[in-house]
């Protein structure tokens, strides 16, 4: 996988360590982290779809705003809490409290190169609710930090209707949004000949639709109860230009973001 080192001006990895204490001694200074998984996304996907996401993602927003905002991009966190995929095969996954700590150590030994704000970008609905605690743990043991968290693929509800032709159910897990995109950014990672998939079969009334259509109620399931190949929406609709205009307008939305971020930390 080449997201872990990217040749990017805001890339962490590639940077000195007199370059990153540096840009972290900044007033405002912001460190993001993106958050992935290691999942299967149906026959047509590759397991890292989330983490490439999250990175890409992360990047193009942090680059957008990097003239005036000081910040860094960390490599991906790339596994994930993933236990509802296991039984389709080729996931791995950490244990809850296990990468609750991990993301509370990498937010501990960023900020010790002083900066002033992180923000979580998480590209794994199962990290979710994880992420939030992260935010509320790493708060509390840096009160003088602005810390911050978000599921990247949410700041598209304000948008996606524009963009999406599938029906509610179709941009869900592996279907037309994380497909488009990946068609997008990496469109030799994609098998669209195998991208099987079928619209989500939810029994509660009030449980999440899609990615961007969520509800009430949680639930746990094993994924091989919801979807045959792995993937659930549908992927037939996706193409590389609804993933470009997707990506340039999430990027967008994550920029405004850190915009924010950085007034808030300063």
């Amino acid at each position: 996988m080449t997201a872990a080192v990217r040749l990017s001006p805001v890339a962490w990895a590639a940077k000195t360590r007199t370059e990153i204490r540096e840009t972290g001694s900044t007033d405002g200074s912001v460190v993001v982290v993106p958050v992935g998984s290691i999942e299967q996304h149906g026959h047509h996907l590759p397991v890292a779809t989330d983490t490439l996401l999250a990175d890409a993602v992360a990047h193009s927003g942090a680059e957008r705003v990097a003239d005036d905002v000081p910040l860094l991009v960390t490599p991906p966190v790339w596994s994930g809490f993933s236990p509802h995929h296991m039984s389709l095969g080729g996931t791995m996954t950490l244990e809850l409290e296990n990468l609750l700590a991990l993301l509370e150590n990498v937010a501990d030994s960023t900020l010790e190169n002083g900066f002033d704000g992180v923000c979580f970008v998480n590209g794994h609905g199962g990290n979710a609710s994880l992420v939030d605690n992260a935010v509320s743990t790493v708060g509390k043991s840096h009160p003088d930090v602005e810390v911050t968290g978000l599921t990247y693929f949410q700041l598209a509800e304000s948008f996606a209707d524009d963009i999406r032709e599938s029906d509610v159910g179709g941009m869900a897990h592996g279907g037309e949004f994380e497909t488009s995109l990946m068609l997008h950014l990496h469109p030799e990672l994609v098998e669209m000949e195998d991208a099987d998939a079928e619209y989500l079969d939810e029994p509660y009334d009030r449980g999440a639709k899609d990615l961007l259509v969520g509800g009430a109620l949680s639930t746990y399931r094993p994924f091989k109860e919801y979807s045959a190949s792995g993937a659930i929406g549908d992927p037939s609709l996706a193409s590389a230009e609804k993933g470009t205009e997707l990506f340039d307008r999430l990027a967008d939305e994550l920029a405004d973001v850190l915009r924010n971020v950085f007034r808030q930390a300063k």
